[in-house]
């Protein structure tokens, strides 16, 4: 019975704090400029919803990808591994799978910045 007597007056004080915060915000009508990006003080000159060419999102996509495999590459060049075969056996295998990677782009087309 003490707990919910507890949890009742909880509840009613968070609601009502609640209340007057909603009735004491100075909320106002939005604006058209309140309702625009922030352009450092200035005016939309264009809308924001232009489509962008998707072979530069494509461009991108692949910058992020070889920048993850360079990533993968490093270490492999400051590595304590003592055994050389198991060294160059797995920096080879990294640098195939890079290379199919980079022959499937182009055969694809995916590397021609004019299409």
């Amino acid at each position: 019975m003490k707990i919910t007597l507890t949890a009742m007056i909880l509840v009613t004080i968070i609601m009502t704090i609640f209340s007057i915060t909603i009735l004491i915000s100075k909320k106002t009508t939005m604006s058209r400029e309140k309702n625009s990006p922030f352009e450092c003080g200035f005016s939309n000159m264009s809308s924001a919803r232009k489509p962008f060419s998707s072979h530069f999102f494509m461009i991108g996509i692949l910058f992020l990808i070889f920048d993850i495999e360079i990533s993968i590459i490093l270490p492999l060049t400051n590595t304590s591994m003592t055994n050389m075969t198991e060294w160059l056996i797995s920096s080879m295998m990294t640098m195939m799978i890079l290379i199919a990677g980079l022959v499937n782009e182009w055969k694809t087309g995916m590397l021609e910045w004019t299409k």
